[in-house]
């Protein structure tokens, strides 16, 4: 620092009294401060912008200590400020060049103001204070290298504390001794883990160590556990007698500095860490700073042995939860597996191997076309690769050809699903694949048989119809003769009802067989009048009953509809000659017509033992008992009436119920449309 030139200073400065440099830097105190705060951030502020702003915090004390300085000399200079300050700028993370550029800038600054106000000092005072400052430079200088150093080495040792990978508390406790013996007024030293809402002691060194391991302090209770609540370094000047403290073994050993600090991992508290001394009230800043780097590295060590932890037992879990899948597909029936997006096998269970004829082991990160049998990759990989496209599932894909397990041609049923993880990404796709040879077998024997029952049933019912025509005609003829006796006569109408039930168990016959053949009961709509067709029906019957009387009620004058008269006429029979079946003997059966707005109601009664409940939920099953075993009766029928009058209805698109009570007797209710809907029509 020079003198400023005596040529730049006006007459009325060269006159005037000249400032001591006490004078000037107390008179300059806060302008200086801010000019040199503008200077750092301006020259060095942006070399880093993560780190915090450059600090001040010792800059007020050292400017007026080298006030007191130019006026007491230079034992007024206070070596702990230039300590602290040094220590300060390591924890800020600065560089030994960076301290030293800051006292440069601060020297500039003053040089700057003594030319802006045009000021000269008394003579001497510009080299003793840059003497000052020099003296000020060094010290920290040497304070900075020093406590660098000594942090240096102990992070060395720090270091090789962990080459054989000891557990964490061994670390945790290696990390504090090396501590103690680095901090000569550390007496002991100590790690707290947060563990739920508590901080427990799991590492100790020094005094008290075997008392305090283990004991709690809840998180938000005491000096510790508000520090830990709040994230922020606590210190007790004497925590043998400060009730904040609640680790008795601490008080009892006497201490006197107690300082904490938060172990941090990022946002998360980890736990904290303390360290005290017996001897003083206060640690220097060269241990708290020490102190700082054992608990930074305490706290990378805690974090780290946790993720590991959380790694080994996902790795386990990972583990056990495949011993569980690979237990589960060995042992399932089923042929299971999962291929990647490239359609290289992940994972195959010996089920599907062995169709494959290859081993387990020999699929993994093998191609299909690699691993299936020619015949069989294209199917496969065609719905493969639509599970890809598509992201959904391909199910019920039949698969032919040689089985190698069992040496003989075999059918299997494969279904294809995208295999997904848990945010929805696709890693492939599984299959599984069942062998329903047997099945399909058993599905077309069963088949073969039900296809020939019924053509059998169809051939049947169409050759017995002739001779029945013949035995009908020949027992009406025989009933016109007039020299027949009574017996004679009877017989002649046992033989005609005989013939009548045979002709409508044949009919039904036959229209079941359409039915189950795929034709469906045929219809011919025509413009008809349901009483006139039913009124012809029941006449009929009344001929072949002519001891039964067979009622017919009608109400309303529109009966018209777009019906098939012979269905109505065979429903209406089936209805009539089942009520007969079951009515008592004496009872009439009556049959009732109403007509409606868009139906005609078409009842049928007769009075009678109630149907059982079990046979309601079948009763218009076809071939269906007309008896309960418990009733000890006789089936009467082959159970085709009632079947084939719900088949005709509903090609009539009507409905048909059946209400049957005690007292009430039982009775078929039908509606008929009398114009059917178009098609495709659903009624609201």
């Amino acid at each position: 620092m020079q003198e400023p030139d005596s040529h730049s200073v006006d007459e009325h400065a060269r006159s005037g009294p000249r400032p001591s440099a006490a004078e000037f830097l107390r008179a300059n105190h806060d302008t200086l401060l801010t000019e040199w705060q503008q200077a750092v951030m301006r020259d060095l502020g942006g070399k880093d912008a993560a780190r915090p702003p450059w600090l001040i915090d010792h800059m007020p004390e050292l400017l007026t200590a080298l006030a007191d300085a130019m006026e007491l000399g230079p034992e007024a200079l206070d070596e702990r400020m230039e300590a602290a300050h040094a220590a300060a700028r390591i924890d800020a993370g600065f560089n030994l060049g960076e301290v030293a550029q800051e006292y440069a800038l601060l020297r500039r600054c003053i040089l700057h103001r003594l030319e802006t106000l045009e000021q000269r000092l008394r003579p001497g005072d510009l080299t003793r204070l840059e003497e000052t400052l020099d003296r000020v430079v060094t010290r920290t200088m040497t304070f900075f290298w020093d406590m660098k150093q000594r942090i240096l080495q102990t992070l060395d040792r720090m270091s090789e504390a962990t080459l054989d990978d000891p557990d964490m508390e061994t670390l945790l406790e290696r990390l504090l001794t090396r501590l103690m013996e680095s901090a000569l007024t550390v007496n002991t030293a100590a790690v707290m883990l947060r563990e739920d809402d508590a901080l427990v002691v799991r590492a100790a060194v020094g005094l008290g160590t075997d008392e305090v391991k283990g004991l709690r302090v809840p998180v938000g209770q005491g000096v510790s556990g508000l520090a830990a609540l709040e994230r922020r370094p606590f210190f007790v000047r004497s925590a043998a007698t400060d009730p904040r403290v609640l680790l008795g073994p601490l008080r009892r050993a006497g201490l006197r500095a107690l300082y904490g600090l938060p172990l941090m991992d990022g946002e998360r508290l980890l736990g904290m860490a303390y360290m005290g001394s017996r001897t003083a009230f206060a640690f220097s800043d060269a241990d708290v700073l020490l102190f700082h780097a054992v608990a930074e590295r305490a706290s990378a060590h805690i974090a780290q042995t946790e993720l590991h932890a959380r790694e080994h037992e996902a790795r386990q879990e990972a583990e056990r939860s495949l011993a569980l899948l690979d237990s589960l597909l060995d042992a399932a029936p089923v042929g299971i597996a999962f291929l990647d997006q490239d359609l290289r096998y992940l994972r195959i269970n010996g089920t599907l191997a062995r169709l494959n004829n290859k081993p387990v082991e020999d699929h993994r990160g093998r191609t299909l076309h690699e691993m299936v049998r020619i015949g069989a990759v294209a199917p496969i990989e065609r719905a493969l690769r639509q599970v890809l496209e598509t992201g959904r599932p391909v199910q019920d894909v039949l698969l032919e050809g040689p089985d190698p397990v069992r040496g003989r041609a075999g059918v299997w049923r494969a279904d294809y699903f995208p295999v997904r993880t848990p945010d929805g990404a696709l890693l492939g796709v599984g299959s599984t694949v069942v062998d329903i040879t047997d099945l399909k077998r058993a599905e077309d024997a069963l088949q073969q048989s039900i296809d020939f029952r019924e053509e059998l049933i169809a051939v049947l019912g169409h050759d017995l119809r002739n001779p029945l025509h013949a035995v009908n005609a020949s027992a009406f003829m025989l009933g016109k003769l007039p020299e027949l006796d009574t017996p004679s006569r009877r017989s002649v109408d046992r033989i005609r009802k005989a013939t009548a039930r045979m002709t409508r168990m044949i009919n039904d016959i036959l229209d079941f067989a359409r039915s189950r053949l795929g034709g469906g009961i045929p219809v011919a709509r025509q413009h008809v009048n349901m009483e006139e067709l039913c009124q012809g029906m029941l006449e009929e019957l009344q001929v072949v009953y002519p001891e039964r009387p067979l009622l017919l009620e009608v109400h309303g004058d529109d009966l018209w509809g777009d019906w098939d008269p012979d269905r109505v006429t065979q429903v209406l029979g089936n209805l009539v000659v089942n009520a007969l079946q079951h009515a008592k003997n004496d009872s009439p059966v009556i049959t009732t017509l109403t007509g409606e707005a868009t139906d005609v109601v078409m009842r049928v009664r007769n009075e009678g033992e109630p149907i059982p409940p079990e046979l309601l939920p079948h009763l218009f099953d076809p071939f269906k008992p007309s008896s309960t075993p418990e009733q000890g009766g006789k089936q009467r029928s082959l159970g085709l009436g009632l079947y084939i009058v719900s088949e005709i209805i509903h090609v009539h698109q009507g409905t048909v119920r059946v209400e049957t009570s005690l007292g009430q007797g039982t009775t078929f209710t039908v509606r008929w449309p009398r114009v059917p809907l178009p098609p495709g029509y659903l009624e609201p």
